[in-house]
């Protein structure tokens, strides 16, 4: 089963969501526990693409951005809300953590209009995820759904938003105030705030946080003086889709995303941060025929001295 490969270094529990795996030690993970939104979004989405049948490389390198099945869900369920604060979505206000009343009819706006993607480009995700991270952190799971989570159904439990908890207003009046305190457009791009500097050039970065259900993982520290997340400090690496095509080798594409040399005077310092940044991919070449046709091809003869 293709779920075998979606479980995003989850435990060994949920590798393959139809067959759970138990009676193993604990230290290879926890069973019947709540899977991470990556983990739960990544089995849903691989599913899918099986169950429509001729998966591509093509179709997994694209779906690498995308947030899974429930952030659209969160997403509409989150515009309700707005629509049913004090004032509706035209004049909508939310109390903030100071208590302090916040007009979040901007917002409103933004979220109903996000692709629900964290592509680099991508207008409402910054947004999304800095309401998303402080609604989880200041609302426990048991306040947060209507369905608890269920070992019987771990891919989609827990689920179904409470619209009435009260965290909700509260932490899109917090993102709101923080984005506006530190001179950030509600629906600017995410790659304008989410980047990596290498050789003093700013180079933008898509993804997200697991919370937010992302395959392609981007983990970064908030620094609003310094425009947002300002240095991804871990996430996806190495990064590869590798299939078949009918021919007579793999059609493979790879990528190194913190490059492949350490060195800042190395001409590989940056070279696939760069690639990764504008979401090109390597194409690695197996056979005879791929390999005499690369462009970048040198060969060196090497003769032993006698």
């Amino acid at each position: 089963m293709l779920t075998d490969f979606a479980n995003s270094n989850d435990s060994a529990w949920l590798a393959n969501a139809d067959r759970p795996l138990t009676g193993y030690e604990r230290i290879w993970g926890s069973v019947a526990t709540p899977r991470s939104l990556r983990t739960r979004g990544a089995v849903e989405d691989v599913s899918a693409m099986a169950a429509r049948g001729r998966l591509t490389v093509a179709a997994c390198r694209s779906g690498s951005s995308r947030t899974g099945c429930r952030p659209v869900i969160w997403r509409r369920r989150t515009r309700r809300r707005c629509a049913a604060l004090p004032g509706g979505t035209a004049t909508a206000t939310a109390t903030a953590s100071d208590g302090g009343a916040v007009d979040v009819s901007a917002a409103c706006g933004v979220l109903a209009g996000w692709d629900r993607t964290t592509d680099s480009t991508s207008r409402g995700a910054l947004l999304f995820d800095r309401f998303w991270r402080r609604l989880t952190a200041s609302t426990p799971a048991k306040d947060l759904w209507l369905v608890p989570f269920s070992a019987a159904d771990p891919v989609r439990t827990p689920r179904t938003l409470n619209q009435a908890a009260p965290g909700i207003g509260r932490a899109l009046a917090d993102a709101v105030a923080e984005l506006k305190a530190a001179g950030i457009a509600l629906d600017a791009p995410l790659g304008e705030h989410q980047f990596v500097v290498r050789g003093g050039r700013r180079l933008p970065v898509g993804g997200g946080t697991k919370a937010l259900g992302v395959w392609n993982k981007t983990e970064a520290p908030w620094n609003a003086a310094a425009g947002g997340y300002p240095e991804v400090t871990h996430g996806s690496s190495r990064i590869q889709a590798v299939g078949w095509d009918g021919g007579r080798g793999p059609v493979a594409r790879t990528l190194l995303t913190y490059s492949q040399s350490s060195n800042p005077l190395s001409p590989y310092y940056a070279d696939q941060t760069r690639m990764y940044s504008e979401e090109c991919w390597v194409t690695a070449r197996f056979c005879e025929r791929d390999i005499l046709t690369s462009p970048k091809l040198k060969v060196v003869l090497v003769r032993e001295r006698r």
